[in-house]
């Protein structure tokens, strides 16, 4: 999937100085930082199912 997204020229410098210092194109370092993003959204939604799952399962128990 191809994206295309408006940057700040103040947020397109910070982001092509940091590429610059990790030694990669820009692209390739919003790319990884989307998809880092999007994983921990889906890491945090699923610990936070988990603890409500845990915390209520002698009610759901009682309740089946």
């Amino acid at each position: 999937m191809r994206l295309s997204i408006d940057l700040t020229d103040l947020q397109k410098e910070h982001l092509e100085d940091l590429a610059a210092r990790l030694r990669v194109a820009p692209e390739i370092l919003a790319a990884a930082a989307l998809r880092d993003l999007l994983a921990r959204r889906e890491a945090d939604f699923e610990a936070a199912a988990n603890r409500v799952l845990e915390k209520n399962a002698e009610l759901y128990r009682r309740l089946a």
